[in-house]
């Protein structure tokens, strides 16, 4: 069997069209992310997820979502319940630490089991990023504290809980997207902190080293390449992300479409693949889009493969009582609203 291709894909609606499916099964994308616009019902999801998964010839095929909180919520309230931003917390810590971690992974845990019986295994959480309060809003109360001590701690409530759900998690945005004062969705940001600077930042990435899955961020840090963002900047995942953070994880880009990045959709591609990327990551669904990325996206490598493998491992499947489970996430939450 050859090797997937090295890119994540996103599909339109919430049910597969047969130009999609022939344009996957012919291209065999290592897996694929899902968002709002992809979700109606629960049926309605695990029918797609499993159509997904029918279109490529390998295991595993990873189904990715971005379930955080607040803001960044894709399951509908109508459904599912929402979780709240990952501030809400970090502001529990300050009071009531250990509940505040309890709560913090009983949240991830009560996520990762929607996901888990939906079919998705990743969840591109946590946001490890720590809120700087200059930068731009787009990170804001995703945050969980300024404290990067703080974010440490959280983020591991998160990854205990979705990893005894049978989801993977994924650390973003390595090396750090909290300084940006600006939206890379929008533009590209410049961080011009000196090394020294960010290394709180760079600390709370190096205390989850050993996370699955990590993604990278479309920001140029002057002082380590001050002519590539990271995500095509072989010092910043070679030097910083691989060796001063210690990572040796499956990377994924940040979306690729994000308008930071301004080359042809094969060259962001192939740019974030020869930077050390292990694959990239396209979310729209545009399949005009799709066809031309596909051009720059080689196969996954041995050594990609090997992270992906091995991420996999740290995924240990605990049933839980769900109901049980929101009762006690909720008495731990309306403690901290009584305070």
């Amino acid at each position: 069997m050859s090797s997937p291709k090295a890119i994540i894909l996103g599909c339109e609606g919430t049910a597969l069209t047969e130009i999609e499916r022939q344009f996957f099964t012919e291209h065999q994308p290592l897996g694929f992310i899902l968002f709002a616009r992809n979700i109606e019902s629960p049926d309605q999801t695990k029918a797609l997820v499993e159509d997904l998964r029918s279109c490529v010839g390998h295991s595993p095929a990873p189904v990715l979502i971005d379930q955080e909180g607040g803001r960044v919520t894709r399951l509908p309230e109508s459904h599912w319940r929402k979780p709240p931003a990952g501030a809400v917390f970090g502001e529990l810590y300050k009071t009531s630490p250990q509940k505040a971690l309890r709560a913090m992974y009983l949240n991830y845990r009560l996520i990762a089991h929607d996901l888990h019986e939906l079919g998705i295994d990743v969840d591109c959480a946590p946001l490890l990023d720590t809120r700087v309060e200059t930068a731009d809003e787009i990170i804001g109360d995703r945050a969980f504290s300024t404290d990067p001590n703080v974010v440490i701690e959280l983020g591991r409530g998160v990854i205990a809980g979705l990893h005894k759900g049978g989801v993977l998690s994924v650390i973003k945005h390595i090396p750090t997207h909290g300084p940006a004062e600006a939206d890379s969705h929008l533009e590209m940001p410049v961080v011009d902190w000196s090394l020294e600077q960010l290394h709180s930042h760079f600390e709370v990435f190096h205390a989850h080293r050993t996370a699955p899955w990590a993604m990278t961020a479309h920001i140029v840090y002057s002082a380590i390449d001050p002519d590539l963002p990271g995500t095509y900047s072989s010092k910043v995942i070679q030097v910083i992300i691989r060796d001063v953070i210690g990572f040796d994880g499956f990377l994924i880009s940040d979306d690729l479409g994000m308008k930071a990045l301004s080359e042809s959709w094969a060259e962001r591609a192939q740019f974030a693949l020869e930077a050390g990327c292990d694959c990239v990551l396209h979310c729209s669904g545009n399949m005009e889009e799709m066809r031309q990325v596909i051009e720059g996206v080689s196969p996954l490598s041995a050594k990609a493969q090997a992270r992906l493998d091995r991420g996999y491992q740290q995924v240990r499947l605990q049933s839980i009582d769900s109901q049980e489970t929101l009762a006690e996430y909720n008495s731990l939450m309306d403690l901290r609203k009584a305070s």
